[in-house]
């Protein structure tokens, strides 16, 4: 995985347009010098830009555009009418108005409605006004403008559990929209979950595509995820240079050594740290603070 070239936050600012990236008072800023003991880590945009736009909406790609950030991660889940879409939680409360569109309809889980329904949805205007009307995307959508960008996704399957054969269906969108030849699978696309079945099932499915599991499994127990996975994408919270090291020893169902990708660092020192330890990549929602800390 590979980064553009960096561009300042400031004409990421001016490609958005004015007002377009919503900057928090308590962004963490960069330190004037880092140490260059290790080797670049590639830096992924956490549901987007999500510091500066509202997460993984057509939005937040845009701001990691601009911000020179090629690879994006996002989550998938998919509606009541087999449609997938692209958002985080399993319920729509925290960043949708659905309690006021549909105030009948609790607990307001996604997989209740049809796509249609999640389209009429306001996916904006919780992070900012000025975001208003923001929708949630179809990962049908979130594809064409990645592709549009040029950029790489890092998609997670969310609550596999909730929605069986979503792996399938998974593969078949993306087969769809272009993202199955061979330059997208060998060079922008990787698929991860938090669950292990779900991980087999898409090796099984697409052995060419690179996968990655979510979490911070017991080093004794390394080899057996290396058999179906190659990637091993822990908290950063949870790792050190040990066991960053133990995971990187061993080679995954393509022969290449297992990369760590770590979520989510958003602070400078963090992602020192972090590359420091020799991580691959680092997942952030301000993928322009964590690149200039560690570059």
């Amino acid at each position: 995985m590979f980064v553009r070239t960096a561009t300042a936050s400031t004409t990421a600012a001016a490609l958005l347009g004015a007002g377009a990236l919503l900057l928090p008072a308590d962004r963490p800023e960069a330190p004037d010098q880092v140490s260059a003991q290790r080797a670049t880590p590639v830096i992924v945009a956490h549901r987007g830009a999500s510091g500066y736009a509202p997460e993984n909406t057509l939005a937040a790609v845009d701001a990691a555009d601009a911000l020179g950030i090629d690879w994006v991660e996002n989550d998938v889940h998919r509606s009541r009418d087999g449609v997938l879409v692209v958002l985080h939680d399993t319920d729509l409360k925290r960043t949708t108005d659905v309690e006021e569109v549909f105030p009948d309809r609790a607990p307001w889980a996604v997989k209740d409605f049809t796509a249609a329904e999640l389209a009429k949805l306001d996916a904006g205007s919780w992070f900012g006004e000025q975001f208003t009307g923001a929708r949630i995307p179809t990962l049908t959508q979130f594809l064409h403008r990645l592709e549009r960008n040029r950029q790489k996704l890092l998609l997670e399957i969310k609550s596999p559990a909730t929605y069986p054969g979503i792996e399938r269906d998974i593969i078949r969108t993306l087969g769809r929209s272009g993202w199955l030849d061979r330059s997208h699978v060998r060079d922008r696309l990787v698929i991860q979950s938090f669950g292990a079945d779900s991980v087999k099932t898409v090796h099984t499915l697409r052995p060419d595509i690179t996968t990655g599991f979510l979490g911070t499994p017991a080093v004794a127990d390394l080899p057996s995820y290396a058999a179906f996975t190659d990637q091993i994408n822990p908290s950063y919270a949870t790792i050190g240079a040990d066991y960053v090291a133990a995971v990187q020893r061993l080679k995954g169902p393509h022969g290449k050594r297992l990369r760590v990708n770590t979520w989510t660092v958003n602070k400078a020192a963090d992602a020192v740290k972090a590359r420091d330890y020799g991580v691959d990549g680092i997942i952030t929602n301000f993928p322009d603070v964590v690149r200039d800390a560690t570059s």
